[in-house]
Formats: structure tokens, sequence, C-alpha cells
């Protein structure tokens, strides 16, 4: 039996991974959490073969506690897990130690396919994690949404960023909308994190 431990901050995307580990008779689901704070504790309580964990975590010490993770236990395989693979997002992963890259987008028969893999010391690299080095996603970003970001970036606020680009203070509120659609951000600190990985500034 391979034992799994799912790290997820997403409530449902963790139940829906934990219901496709499940169905598998030779998976086991030993542990699931959201807060990557939690991770060594779990593995070193339940010891999983294999650590699924997605990489888009918000908090920024994951890589650190990953590192640490295969530290205390070099027998835990990780498997990094992302909806959208940038050559960032590839870059952190390979550094935290991962052994598998897999995207989100993977069948369920696919998915159990790569924890098994993994699980039995296979380095497996999902395709879409290998394009987004060797063809990374164009930058949807205007020049002057990219300068916008890169005033925000330095912590101006909108009034300010509008008074250096000699922009109207609506102009600048409209362009940031824009921004935050463009990257799939929730708020301009993701915004500028999201096009930062992804090399648009």
């Amino acid at each position: 039996m391979i034992r799994v431990m799912v790290v997820e901050e997403q409530g449902l995307s963790r139940s829906a991974l934990r219901a496709v580990l499940s169905n598998e008779n030779d998976l086991e689901v030993v542990g699931e959490i959201g807060d990557p704070g939690r991770i060594l504790r779990l593995a070193e309580r339940e010891r999983p073969d294999v650590v699924v964990v997605d990489v888009d975590l918000t908090a920024a010490d994951t890589q650190d506690v990953l590192v640490l993770l295969r530290e205390r236990l070099p027998r835990v395989a990780l498997l990094a897990l992302s909806g959208r693979w940038t050559a960032d997002s590839l870059r952190r992963a390979l550094a935290a130690g991962a052994l598998g890259l897999a995207g989100t987008d993977a069948t369920p028969a696919q998915f159990a396919r790569i924890v098994r893999s993994v699980a039995a010391g296979n380095r497996v690299i999902d395709p879409a994690a290998a394009a987004a080095v060797l063809d990374p996603a164009p930058n949807p970003l205007t020049t002057r949404e990219r300068e916008i970001l890169r005033a925000a970036a330095e912590g101006l606020p909108p009034k300010e960023i509008a008074s250096r680009l000699y922009l109207a203070h609506g102009t600048v509120r409209n362009r940031m909308s824009a921004i935050l659609r463009k990257t799939g951000a929730r708020n301009r600190g993701e915004a500028i994190r999201r096009a930062q990985e992804r090399g648009w500034l």
C-alpha cells in the first residue's frame, strides 16, 4: 500500500484529490492539510511514501518547509502539483526536491499512475511543466500595464502611480482591474507575484 499525504490550500481541490486517490486499491491517503506550516509535523507522524503538494501555495516559506522535509524524511517522494506551470514554479518545485511534476488537468487514472511512479523512485515531469520552460506563455500585459504593476511593486498607492505616470487616477484603477483579469489574481499583491514568476515584469 502506498501512503499518500495531500497538501492543498483549497478545500474542494483537496477533497477531489483525496477522492481520486482513495478510489485506487493500492493508494491510501494518510493525511490532508491546507496549512503548509503543518507539513513537517503531519509527515513525521504519518510517514507517507508520497507527499502531493500544490506549488502554488501562497505561504512564502513553503519551499523551505519542503526542503526541510526532504532532509528529515529522505525516503518521502515529493510530487509537485500546479494548475499552471511556469518556468519559475518549475524551478521552485525542483529546488524543493520534487521528484514528480504534475498538472491538475491530468485524468484520475493518469494522476494515480504518476503517484505510483514517483513512489517507486522514478522522476515524472508533466509535458505541460516541460513546455513552461521550452515554450513560455506570451506576456498579455501592455507596456503601460507593466509600468503600473512595477510601480505597484514598489509599494506606491494608485494616486502616486497616477502622478508618476501622468495618468488619471481612474485610468490606473481601470488598468489595474485589467491586470488582475489577465494574471488571474485576486489582488494586486498576487498580480505582482504571478507576473514576476512568469517573467512578465
